[in-house]
């Protein structure tokens, strides 16, 4: 799946290890990332946590897609920092599961991620998408 996640490999996100529930995910911010501020968009830090999410969830088999998700910003991230998103799962019921994401620079922990998961299926979305055209 990740392979396949263009938004995430074009902006440089990497994934370094990814096991039963959980994944492990590195995005440097680079400078077209920095919003007005001069911190790291917030999008961008999602989009890492929720990259993160779904090698998580999705590492059970069944394709499977966010039902809901939500952020706390806890500090700013900056041009050049190396940020590792750290996805567990905490529940999974059926076809819905519960996933929490920690977003680091080195030991700080700068966001806090929950995402809530559904199984569509077994075939990709990308596929399904792509014939329902």
């Amino acid at each position: 799946m990740f392979a396949a996640d263009e938004a995430s490999r074009r902006l440089g996100v990497e994934l370094l290890e990814q096991g039963e529930g959980t994944a492990v995910l590195r995005m440097t911010v680079a400078p077209t990332m920095v919003n007005g501020h001069g911190i790291a968009h917030g999008g961008y830090v999602f989009l890492l946590a929720d990259s993160a999410f779904a090698c998580a969830c999705n590492s059970h088999g069944p394709v499977t897609v966010a039902a809901g998700a939500d952020i706390t910003f806890l500090a700013p991230a900056y041009e050049g920092d190396v940020l590792v998103a750290r996805a567990a799962e905490r529940a999974r019921y059926g076809r819905s599961g519960l996933y929490d994401v920690s977003v680091l620079r080195g030991d700080e922990v700068i966001a806090e991620f929950r995402g809530r998961s559904r199984s569509i299926g077994s075939t990709s979305a990308a596929t399904t998408s792509k014939e329902s055209r």
